[in-house]
């Protein structure tokens, strides 16, 4: 079985339905609420763990009922939180989620212990590091402690891919050290100065980045290298909630990488993951099985092998 590292968030959702997103200043009545597991770092960790890996995750929480019941569920998802510290007199991060009938949704984060992320605590998954095949990053912990992430994977053989969310102004010497960069179509824009997701992607490649991955809702996925562009549709699905969608893909992304699997069959997987993920609400709680990405895969017209493949991705 492969192996993933995840550094990154760990997260409380706190998630109300409302019929529409409310406007500034307006007072509105919920239609239900629910709370979970979230943070990208967790919510990821979650999915490569239900997509078929061996996972290691490293993070903060704080020292509250929040931080424990968090740990407690991806322990048992199996995930290795060995590397995952506990900060005293912290709060965990919270993030409020107001998700309208549509499935679309608005996000508001307080970070909390996630803020207190270190070089340590990367440190703390150095060994997980040399065992695995793929680590990955999100940005919703300190962009210094993503540097040194990068830098440790790159020493351990690791390949690395950066979910570069929420996107935020990077220094030029993060993106030699990315092998995969995978932002939305918003992300790609802001870091790669460009409405338009190809001659984004290329800034992003001009940048040192080996091979960028936008992930377009539901138009699908657009994967650009220095030899070729490709596109993969999205998977039809009844929207519930999109919340996890961006996760499940990035994760399906990883795990495929992990095994192996040629570039476009782990767009292909990450994106019958992201499409799963939007058929249920919540984060975590919405995040697919392999078998039922698999079966997705299988009912559909994509060219997807269930082999390993016989040569791994091979970027700059």
């Amino acid at each position: 079985m492969v192996k993933v590292v995840v550094v990154g968030s760990v997260n409380m959702d706190l998630i109300v339905r409302v019929s529409r997103l409310p406007r500034l200043g307006e007072t509105m009545s919920g239609e239900g609420f629910s709370m979970g597991g979230g943070g990208k770092g967790a919510n990821q960790a979650v999915a490569c763990a239900r997509l078929g890996a061996r996972v290691a995750m490293a993070g903060c929480i704080g020292d509250d009922d929040f931080g424990k019941r968090l740990l407690s569920d991806l322990v048992s998802e199996g995930i290795d939180c060995t590397p995952v510290r506990v900060c005293p007199g912290v709060n965990t991060g919270v993030a409020l989620i107001a998700v309208t009938k549509e499935g679309e949704n608005a996000i508001i984060l307080s970070p909390g212990a996630n803020a207190l992320t270190s070089g340590e605590d990367v440190e703390r998954a150095a060994v997980a590091m040399k065992e695995a095949q793929v680590a990955l990053f999100q940005l919703e912990i300190p962009t210094a402690t993503v540097m040194v992430g990068l830098k440790k994977a790159k020493e351990a053989g690791c390949l690395t891919v950066l979910d570069p969310a929420p996107a935020a102004p990077l220094p030029d010497e993060v993106w030699p050290l990315v092998d995969v960069v995978a932002p939305n179509e918003i992300e790609a824009a802001d870091l790669g100065g460009s409405d338009e997701p190809t001659q984004a992607a290329l800034r992003l490649l001009e940048k040192g980045a080996g091979c960028v991955v936008v992930s377009l809702g539901g138009e699908g996925a657009l994967a650009v290298t220095r030899d070729r562009t490709f596109s993969v549709p999205a998977f039809p699905v009844e929207v519930v909630d999109t919340t996890g969608a961006g996760d499940a893909f990035r994760a399906g992304l990883a795990v495929a990488l992990a095994e192996g699997k040629t570039l476009e069959e782990a767009v292909m997987f990450g994106t019958a993951a992201g499409a799963l993920a939007c058929t249920a609400l919540g984060a975590q709680s919405s995040l697919p099985q392999r078998s039922a990405v698999l079966q997705m895969l299988s009912s559909s017209s994509a060219r997807y092998s269930t082999e390993k493949s016989q040569t791994s991705l091979k970027l700059k």
